[in-house]
């Protein structure tokens, strides 16, 4: 990451808004795609606490880097537990390979924490699903060689949970069309709408059976909000290092800023903090290692992690003050970065629900 990933690459895929294909190129002759997956279908025979060392490491470059990383990994995981014999050995060999890339797409302009309003639908035909619809919020949908994980319904009268389905679908299949958005931050992945409009894709594509999507979801979900959770605490690390190093140089009325009581104190906040949001993420991995239900303990890490991010990136903009704010340095990246991630990957307010419901409160 050193190497590759260099204050100067970092400025130029965030002003041109480009893939990093060479420090994905990197991670894949290294192995890292290939770290959870059992060895017998290539992967390396990691678990989730491998997982932990290397999201923190790239996330330290930005969330964006990180992003191109996790979107594949726990995409082609959620592959790995509900996918057929069949598919997994076609598709994860040419995923750890760098021949294909994945991404995981559900949300559309009316569904993002309501699953239950989806409208993307398919239709068997034959052999074949006809897809129609549209989805928005697609983390690296429009990148080259990408695979989406689409969720879409395929029986319109029955319950999102009983009545929905996971298909694989090649981002260049006729019928598909990727529009980036002009987003504040994060744009080196890129953030997609998908327009989909009579896709054909084969019946051997359906991933978990017919109308068990929801069971997919829940076997990705988990893997993504741990893996991210991790993205946080790596990227609000940089953050304090930066800031740190800033305010012992910086001087002010004949001494550093740091030394002022006020700022002091503020970086130790900080720091308990990312170390207790590091905390929570490592027993929630510890627990998935163990092969424990850890959707609760996830749910926490992804929450106050998210929320550690977001504090700790606005608190450096004010300690380095017009420097933060200047878009030669690179604090204001990690700060518009950080407006994302409350949001992506289930809201706040979903992870308290969902941790309400979790101790037995049937939150309205």
């Amino acid at each position: 990451m050193d190497k590759i990933a260099t204050p100067a690459y970092i400025r130029k895929h965030d002003q041109a808004q480009s893939y990093p294909h060479a420090l994905y190129d990197a991670w894949v002759e290294l192995g890292l795609l290939r770290m959870p997956f059992p060895e017998q279908y290539g992967g390396l025979g990691g678990n989730a606490v491998d997982m932990m060392i290397i999201a923190e490491e790239i996330a330290r470059k930005g969330y964006d880097f990180y992003a191109a990383y996790s979107a594949g990994v726990f995409t082609a995981h959620a592959l790995l537990q509900k996918g057929s014999e069949e598919q997994k050995a076609k598709w994860l060999p040419a995923f750890f390979s760098g021949d294909i890339k994945f991404s995981t797409s559900m949300s559309e302009p009316g569904a993002g924490s309501d699953v239950g309003a989806m409208r993307t639908h398919a239709v068997l035909d034959g052999d074949e699903w006809v897809i129609n619809g549209q989805k928005l919020w697609a983390t690296g949908a429009g990148v080259k060689g990408n695979v989406i994980s689409l969720y879409v319904k395929t029986d319109l009268k029955a319950h999102y949970r009983k009545g929905m389905s996971l298909l694989l679908v090649g981002n260049d299949s006729a019928g598909v069309e990727c529009r980036k958005l002009d987003l504040l931050g994060r744009s080196c992945v890129g953030t997609y709408e998908v327009f989909l409009k009579d896709v054909r894709v084969p019946c051997d594509q359906l991933v978990g059976g017919v109308n068990n999507g929801w069971e997919c979801l829940l076997a990705g979900i988990q893997y993504e909000r741990l893996t991210t959770a991790a993205g946080y605490y790596g990227c609000s690390q940089t953050v304090i290092d930066m800031a740190l190093a800033y305010a012992k140089e910086r001087k002010q009325f004949g001494r550093p800023i740091g030394t002022n009581q006020v700022i002091a104190h503020t970086f130790a906040d900080m720091q308990t903090e990312v170390d207790a949001a590091r905390l929570l993420t490592w027993r929630a991995a510890w627990m998935i290692a163990k092969g424990q239900d850890a959707l609760r303990e996830i749910s926490m890490a992804k929450v106050f992690g998210s929320e550690t991010y977001v504090k700790t990136a606005a608190a450096a903009m004010q300690i380095m003050g017009g420097y933060g704010y200047n878009m030669e340095f690179d604090m204001q990246r990690l700060f518009r970065d950080s407006r994302s991630v409350t949001i992506g990957a289930g809201t706040s307010q979903m992870q308290r629900n969902l941790i309400a419901g979790l101790m037995g409160l049937k939150v309205q």
